[in-house]
């Protein structure tokens, strides 16, 4: 297919003509540099309107050496689910409000996909990039900050030496903060359903359910974790599994809300009742979690908030201006009626 320029298409030196002015002020309004008083720039956007005239993205990016964009690598693997749903849609909502496109590259499946799709973006020159890495190591993305020309953060990582470039949820903390919640009221075996484990977010989260027990001196036993694949599917899988090895448990954390919804619907099913005989938490306080029956506690990840501070943390790096500067964001436990007391209470 052949695209051609439409014969009534609106030039720049047209415009100028209809506000009574040189092509070279209708350059400066449009592109924000050297003085133009208010009038004079009144006249010029008037003009612009009336004649519906487009700029040339390509001439003026040429011209500024910016895109206007904002690239997002993000594995595909991971946009299933509310809380990807969440980051996608407020990054650009956030890109937008700062005058600005969103570009998002697919990461794939592995960290060869992952050093493409941020190449792609550096290629097609985004003025930076966010990066959500799930098989790139930081050694490899400590290093990509310092080589780039273009500003990079990283999101849901902590670098070691340009730890000012990331931005992350200490989701270790947070789920052995939960775990250690369910111990002070009353639970002392409690089952764990893992994320996937080539996941950062599935270990530390997995980390934090040990350390719990081993901080209130509970002894980890292998038969109460099973591993799960984040998806609902996989959360009922994994109480199949648990429920199959025979150790009782009286509660249950899972490493997202999919899962625990996945596992609330599979105890039931076994004639288990959430929250009679097992409590049960998640993590991400999807939207839909205090509807469902019972009401699903849950820790909430503040996804938006770190979102936040990564295009600001990008848009003062390339314009200046203001932002509060904060690297770690603490998880929320919500308690809900799918958690009660436990036996030892």
């Amino acid at each position: 297919m052949r695209f051609t320029r439409n014969k009534n298409m609106t030039t720049m030196l047209e415009v100028a003509k209809r506000a009574g002015v040189s092509k070279a002020t209708v350059s400066r309004v449009l592109s924000g540099n050297g003085y133009v008083s208010q009038e004079t720039k009144d006249r010029v956007f008037q003009a612009i309107e009336e004649s519906g005239y487009r700029p040339n993205l390509l001439a003026r990016n040429l011209a500024t050496k910016r895109t206007q964009t904002l690239g997002l690598v993000v594995t595909n693997t991971l946009y299933h689910g509310v809380y990807f749903s969440e980051l996608l849609f407020n990054a650009a909502r956030m890109t937008e409000e700062k005058g600005r496109q969103l570009i998002l590259a697919d990461g794939k499946h592995s960290a060869e996909e992952e050093r493409e799709a941020i190449q792609y973006l550096l290629d097609m020159r985004c003025d930076a990039v966010i990066i959500y890495p799930r098989f790139l190591n930081v050694e490899e993305l400590d290093a990509l900050v310092e080589k780039c020309e273009q500003p990079i953060m990283v999101l849901n990582r902590r670098l070691r030496k340009n730890s000012s470039h990331s931005v992350w949820s200490d989701h270790k903390a947070s789920c052995q903060e939960a775990v250690s919640q369910l111990i002070a009221k009353g639970h002392r075996e409690i089952a764990f359903i893992t994320g996937s484990l080539d996941s950062p977010t599935g270990v530390e989260r997995l980390s934090g359910y040990r350390d719990a027990l081993a901080q209130h001196g509970i002894a980890v036993r292998d038969a109460l974790i099973a591993e799960g694949k984040w998806s609902p599917a996989s959360g009922a899988a994994a109480v199949t599994q648990l429920l199959a090895r025979g150790e009782p448990f009286t509660a249950l954390v899972a490493s997202n809300d999919d899962m625990a919804i996945g596992a609330i619907k599979q105890l039931h099913e076994s004639g288990v009742a959430t929250p009679g005989a097992v409590s049960v938490i998640g993590f991400d306080d999807v939207a839909i979690a205090p509807y469902i029956v019972p009401s699903l506690s849950s820790v909430r990840i503040p996804v938006t908030a770190m979102i936040q501070e990564i295009v600001s943390r990008l848009i003062f790096m390339l314009d200046g201006g203001e932002f509060k500067y904060q690297q770690t964001f603490s998880g929320e436990l919500i308690l809900r009626d799918s958690v009660i007391d436990g036996p030892h209470r």
